[in-house]
Formats: structure tokens, C-alpha cells, sequence
């Protein structure tokens, strides 16, 4: 009898202790399914690996950075080789040191005390820029590396393209000459580097690096010494030559080096002090900054339609700026599609596993994208034909209604029972924007009275293209950055539907490398004028509500205008390359410059 009391009552505290735990949950509040954009939708198919995407964005900016291009150049074109520099490097130490590297080169390394002032020089002034550059050799120089095995090339002259360019592929001297490698336009074509309106070949590592060994191997045959290669290299090798003759038949470099150019003067030391801060870097306490990413951990793969950088980064969630910088022959940020031609992207091995697992969805996506052609809101604006105001008639047809919080032109309409379009003719709006307490005058023969004054927004799965939300200010102000804090039960795919974009374009803006935020946290939603919007009929494509015949129309009879800011490192040819069918003569017609002197911050106005 006791064991069964003692039964029963364990039996009721259990069922008790379910209950409880169960009480709460039941109270959990459900929060709504978030409703994915079309990318997500297709991004939501991906069979994705979990392996790490490595990238870091220090890495990318130095990479892409002109400073240490700038300086390096600065240096080697106007450091005085015979005036001694305060540097505490021992000369004998330095001469030992030297030694030893010629002793496992094929160059002819001496010491001169031209070479002991630039190495100083280098020391003094420019530690922290070699950090920099050895982090980025280990992504170029295995490159480097391989092709001038191949060819019989000495590996030392890995250390010429820091020389050349400081490593950036987008390097573009004041004449001209682009890449690694510094190849002038006719030497490229020469080399079978392919140069147009989509590609320069150039500024590709390897198709370039390739071109540069080929050189290398012709020049020694012709001079047979590996430092008048260098110095053909710098001033081709007609002015070697001449050097020669003028030197009475000498065939070295210090030799002839005295009636060589002038930059050419400093070229080869440049280099061998390039090779002594690589290889004595510790010694000198030079740390080098790593890099994350390095070309093993790269792969490439055939494009077989024309893709754009920021397509391929909305669907693989990475930077567009890592795209940018593994891809940098390709000018426009759009990889083409030629037929019989080959053209590659190179990613990180992770994404290129993402890319290849999901290549049916991605090209449905870039199919899918290419029927919308929607273009960036400033240049809509720029260019679409601008609506002539109707007359107004007078002031006793029409009703008034002031513009209240979260109204739209969509749900006004429908209250007062209206065409949208009328709505807009009657109040000369020329886009779907309306300001936040604006009076919109309304001729309808519903009773204003009726109407409730908060209009109802209609829901985002049920507006038409044509409708959009008040804007807190009038539309002819320039948006400002648009911000969000972070609530309670907030996603990162919440955020991006409620304010129509998408996550990975949060991500990029806020710096963020999950899809994991914190609460309180202030997000950037947008830093530019908010994109025209796409509709949901894939044949049309709104352009500040003009139809894409209007557009055309307009287009044909309207020159585009916009400001360019000079910055550091821009020359009138950098420029011109940045705006197709510009060149510098008409930079320089349009700005009144005569010498094609410019500065950083001059404020340049570029037409086409």
C-alpha cells in the first residue's frame, strides 16, 4: 500500500514538472517566415562548403594601394646615389653581406658606395613600405617564380617588379606603361597581351609575367649579361647599345652605366638594393606583414557567360573587392563572354567549390539579371528625358491631401480612387518619391471625409513597381547614409527585405564576415542613392519611371556629365582609361588644361 502512494505521488510531481516545462514554450512568440529576394532564393540552393573563406581586407587595400608605387618611383628617379646617408650599417658588414648574394647569383653584385647610400637611404626612409610589399610578394612572387623557371630565367628578377611597379597590377606610369611589369601598349601587343575595351592583359600576373620572361630570354641572347637585360628592360635596349659604342666597346654595366639614361642610372641599384632588404630583412628588423591569401589557395575556372564583379559577389558573398584584386585585367569589373575565346575567373578555392557545385542556378541568375538591365540611379537620373509639366487647372477641382508617415503613392491612389499616373501629373512628381508632409492635390469624387487620414501601407509582397514609400525628405536632396539598429529578433535577412537589399551588400558594407550581429548594433544600410528598383515583369526595367523606349530616345540626344577628384597617383591617362571613348585630349579641352599638370583634389568635369 505504501509503494503504491509513493507511486502515485512521484507519478503527479512528473507530470507536473512536464507541465511546467511546457507552459512557457507555448507562450513563445512566433515571429513571421522572412520572405527571401529573388538572390536569396537562388543562393538558398547552394550546396556550400564549410570550408573558410580567408580574406583579409588589410591585405586587399594594400594591394590595390598606389602609395608604395608612388614613393618607390619618387625614390629611385630622385635619390642622390653619391650623397651618404646617416643609416648605422657597418661598410664592411654590408660588403660581406653582399658578397655572399653575389656568390649564389648569376648577377655581377659588387659594392660601390652608389649601392651602400640607396640601401641606407631605403632603411631609413622606407622600413615600413618593404613590410608591406613583403607580404604581397608572397602571393606574386611563387607566380613569378614559375615562369622564370621555365624559361631559364634567373628567380632574382622577382625583385624587378617591386622595382617596376611595387607589386600592384593596376600600376600606371605618366606614360603609360601598366601592370607588374610595366609593358608600354605596342611592347604588349608585341607579346601577344590582349588590350581591349573589356581587357588588359597587362595588368593579368600571369599573361604578363609570361610576356616579361620571353623578353628577359630574348635581351640575354642579345647582350648575353644579365644586368644590360635589366637595363634594356628600363630603356630598351637601342639605348644600351648606344651606352656601349659611347664607352668605346665596354661591355658592363658599371662600365657604360655613366652614358646610360638617367633613370636608368639608378635602375640596377635600385634592384640590388630591392634584392639586399628582401634577403637581410631580419637582420634589419623588418617584419613582414603576411597576407592571407596566397596564390596556392587561389583556383581559376572558364566563364561561360558575361558575368559582372558584383554579380558573382551577391551570389558567393564575398568582396567585390577581392574579386577586384585576384581579377585585375579586367577593366570594366565585368568578365566578357567572347565566342571562341577563353575567359577565366580566379577565386579562392572554397568559392570556386561554391561556384562550380551551383553552376546551373548562377547562370539562371545572370540570365535572369540580364533581362532586367536596370542602371544605376545617378545615371537615370542624368540622362532620362525630363516630363514637361501640364498645365494645372484650377485649385476648385481638386481635393488636398497631406502626406503622412509610411504613405505611399501606390495606397493614395487606391484610397481616392485614382490612376497612380494621374496622381503624379496633377502634383508634376517625376519619380514615385514623395515628401514626408507634402499637400498632394487630388481630383476624385470621393468624399475627403470618408478617408481615413493614416493610409494603410499596402504590403511589400503586393506593391507594384511603381509605388514607393514617403521619403523624409524632398527628392531633390542628395541621400545621406542610411542607417539601422540592430532590435530584438532582427536577422540579417529581415534587415535586407525590410529595406529591400540583399545580404551580402549588408555584409560588404558593414565590414561583416558572418551572418551573426549583435543587438544594438548600427548597421549602414546604404551610403549612395538607393538603386531604381526592379520589377516584378522581367521584360520592363524602370528608369525614374520612364519606359526603357523613352530612355533610349533620350539617351541618344544627351551627353553625360559627372565630376572626377583627382587622386594621388592619377595621371590624364590613368583617368581617360576609367571612362571608355574619353581621351585626354578631350579632359584637357573640357578642363582648359594645357600641360596635363594635375593635383590631388582638383576637381576635373569629365562629358561623354
Amino acid at each position: 500500500m505504501i509503494v503504491r502512494k509513493i507511486s502515485l505521488i512521484v507519478g503527479v510531481l512528473c507530470s507536473m514538472s512536464m507541465f511546467a516545462q511546457q507552459s512557457p514554450s507555448s507562450e513563445v512568440e512566433v515571429k513571421p517566415e522572412v520572405k527571401l529576394s529573388y538572390l536569396d532564393s537562388v543562393k538558398s540552393t547552394f550546396k556550400k562548403n564549410d570550408v573558410a573563406a580567408k580574406a583579409d581586407s588589410l591585405w586587399m587595400k594594400e594591394l590595390t594601394s598606389l602609395d608604395i608605387y608612388d614613393d618607390l618611383s619618387k625614390d629611385i628617379q630622385t635619390i642622390n646615389s653619391d650623397v651618404t646617408v646617416d643609416q648605422e650599417l657597418p661598410t664592411e658588414l654590408l660588403k660581406q653581406r653582399l658578397q655572399a648574394m653575389n656568390e649564389k647569383s648569376p648577377f655581377n653584385i659588387e659594392y660601390n658606395q652608389g649601392l651602400e647610400n640607396l640601401i641606407k637611404s631605403f632603411l631609413k626612409n622606407r622600413k615600413k613600405s618593404f613590410s608591406r610589399l613583403m607580404a604581397l610578394s608572397e602571393y606574386y612572387f611563387p607566380i613569378f617564380e614559375e615562369s622564370f623557371a621555365k624559361n631559364n630565367v634567373p628567380l632574382e628578377i622577382k625583385y624587378l617588379a617591386v622595382v617596376e611597379s611595387a607589386l600592384n597590377p593596376k600600376a600606371v606610369s605618366k606614360m603609360g606603361a601598366t601592370g607588374l611589369w610595366q609593358f608600354m601598349y605596342g611592347t604588349g601587343k608585341q607579346y601577344a597581351l590582349k588590350i581591349d575595351s573589356y581587357v588588359d592583359e597587362r595588368s593579368d600576373p600571369m599573361k604578363s609575367t609570361a610576356a616579361a620572361s620571353d623578353y628577359f630570354t630574348k635581351m640575354f641572347e642579345v647582350f648575353n649579361d644579365w644586368e644590360l637585360v635589366l637595363a634594356s628592360y628600363n630603356s630598351g635596349p637601342g639605348n644600351v647599345t648606344k651606352a656601349i659604342r659611347r664607352s668605346g666597346g665596354q661591355t658592363k654595366y658599371w662600365d657604360i652605366r655613366s652614358n646610360l639614361p638617367k633613370e636608368t642610372q639608378g635602375y640596377v641599384p635600385a634592384f640590388y638594393a630591392t634584392m639586399y632588404l628582401f634577403e637581410y630583412h631580419k637582420e634589419h628588423g623588418i617584419n613582414p606583414e603576411r597576407a592571407v591569401v596566397k596564390n596556392f589557395e587561389t583556383d581559376t575556372l572558364n566563364i561561360k557567360k558575361e558575368m559582372t564583379f558584383k554579380q558573382i559577389a551577391d551570389l558567393l558573398d564575398m568582396p567585390q573587392s577581392q574579386i577586384q584584386l585576384l581579377n585585375p585585367s579586367y577593366k570594366l569589373n565585368v568578365v566578357p563572354y567572347y565566342q571562341g575565346e577563353q575567359h577565366c575567373l580566379r577565386l579562392p578555392k572554397d568559392k570556386i567549390a561554391t561556384f562550380v557545385s551551383n553552376e546551373k542556378q548562377i547562370y539562371a541568375y545572370v540570365d535572369y539579371m540580364s533581362t532586367i538591365r536596370t542602371m544605376p540611379a545617378k545615371l537615370a537620373l542624368k540622362v532620362a528625358p525630363k516630363v514637361r509639366l501640364q498645365p494645372q487647372k484650377t485649385n476648385s477641382d481638386f481635393q488636398f491631401y497631406e502626406v503622412q508617415k509610411g504613405d505611399n503613392l501606390g495606397a493614395i491612389a487606391e484610397k481616392y480612387d485614382v490612376n497612380l499616373a494621374d496622381l503624379k501629373k496633377w502634383n508634376g512628381l517625376k519619380s514615385n518619391n514623395v515628401a514626408l508632409g507634402r499637400t498632394l492635390k487630388i481630383k476624385s469624387d470621393v468624399d475627403s471625409s470618408k478617408i481615413s487620414k493614416d493610409v494603410k501601407v499596402i504590403p511589400a509582397v503586393e506593391k507594384k513597381s511603381e509605388e514607393a514609400i514617403a521619403a523624409a525628405d524632398d527628392k531633390e536632396k542628395v541621400a545621406t547614409p542610411q542607417e539601422y539598429v540592430v532590435a530584438a529578433g532582427d536577422n540579417l535577412g529581415s534587415i535586407a527585405k525590410k529595406f529591400g537589399t540583399t545580404i551580402a551588400e549588408l555584409k560588404e558594407l558593414n565590414g561583416l564576415t558572418s551572418n551573426n550581429i549583435g543587438l544594438g548594433k548600427t548597421l549602414v544600410i546604404s551610403k549612395e542613392v538607393p538603386a531604381i528598383e526592379e520589377t516584378a515583369n522581367v521584360n520592363t526595367a524602370i528608369a525614374s519611371n520612364v519606359s526603357i523606349e523613352s530612355f533610349k530616345k533620350g539617351a541618344a540626344s544627351k551627353k553625360i556629365s559627372e565630376d572626377y577628384y583627382v587622386k594621388k597617383g592619377d595621371s590624364l591617362y590613368s583617368i581617360s582609361k576609367k571612362y571608355p571613348g574619353v581621351t585626354i585630349s578631350d579632359i584637357k579641352k573640357w578642363n582648359g588644361i594645357k600641360d596635363g599638370d594635375i593635383k590631388p583634389g582638383m576637381k576635373l568635369k569629365i562629358n561623354g
